[in-house]
């Protein structure tokens, strides 16, 4: 299976990328990170071969004094023209937490990441929809058009989902191409399974976010363990290398603070699995 694929047809990128989420703070209720730890890390990650960056403007710090696409810019800012950025926009952030905006507040929402990416267009932009589950039944129809809007106006390349269902899929496809599906997945979370056989069949990129997940599938599984014995791996080096061998359209984005951690997830790019090993984690 080839290491490779090509996002909306035209833009070749290397299955595994990194996801920006916890370059400005561990988690929940830590403290914000070291922002030159955050640049070093970035930059480890592009002369590692990255050439895909999953982000947002809302991955902030809690005190909000470490934003990650500032931390983009400033460490890879002016952008290698093989580096693919992709971005999310949907959710509104006030003092009673996040809810889920209209389509009215997505042009802002696109500029402020424009903005802080210092880009004039951008790579790959998801609609994120609902909160932690997928919003079943819900049309995400007014608010794609508003997206599909502003990629006719070129300042977005390519448009995907996030939190979607397989109906979700097909009614936005219905507006614009989708280029990418972007769902809660993972070696011990294989509900979406529906939508990455869809996409699959279609050609369109499905990117697990909490690929590892969260920092806690694979820590106590003994499929994983056991695996990983047999390749001298680490059980989080499986559980991506398990990813990226279910489908040619699967793109995994681990991220994190940690340059030690962000090798040891590259290093899962030369773990094939045998089918020995697929039918111990089936």
């Amino acid at each position: 299976m080839t290491n490779e694929f090509r996002l909306g047809g035209d833009l070749t990128i290397d299955r595994l990328g990194f996801g920006a989420m916890r370059l400005p703070q561990g988690g929940p209720g830590a403290p914000a990170r070291d922002p030159e730890s955050g640049r070093a890390v970035l930059r480890r990650a592009v002369e590692l071969g990255v050439d895909h960056i999953d982000t947002a403007e809302f991955y902030r710090s809690e005190n909000g004094s470490v934003r990650a696409n500032a931390l983009i810019r400033e460490a890879l800012s002016p952008y290698p023209d093989t580096l693919v950025i992709a971005t999310k926009v949907g959710p509104v952030f006030g003092p009673g937490g996040p809810r889920q905006g209209a389509a009215a507040d997505l042009r802002p929402q696109v500029e402020a990441n424009l903005e802080s990416l210092g880009l004039d267009r951008l790579d790959l932009v998801y609609l994120r929809v609902g909160t932690t589950e997928p919003p079943r039944g819900e049309s995400l129809a007014e608010r794609f058009q508003a997206l599909a809007a502003l990629r006719e106006e070129g300042l977005i390349r390519h448009l995907g989902i996030s939190n979607v269902d397989a109906g979700h899929l097909a009614e936005a496809r219905t507006i614009a191409p989708v280029a990418a599906v972007q769902n809660n997945f993972h070696i011990a979370n294989r509900d979406e399974t529906a939508v990455l056989d869809a996409c699959t069949q279609a050609g369109i990129a499905f990117v697990p976010f909490f690929p590892l997940g969260g920092g806690r599938a694979g820590i106590d599984d003994p499929r994983l363990v056991k695996v990983a014995a047999r390749h001298g791996a680490t059980a989080h080096q499986i559980a991506l290398a398990w990813l990226l061998a279910l489908s040619p359209v699967v793109l995994a984005i681990p991220g994190t603070g940690s340059a030690a951690h962000l090798e040891e997830n590259l290093s899962a790019r030369s773990i094939t699995l045998t089918e020995e090993d697929l039918a111990d984690l089936a």
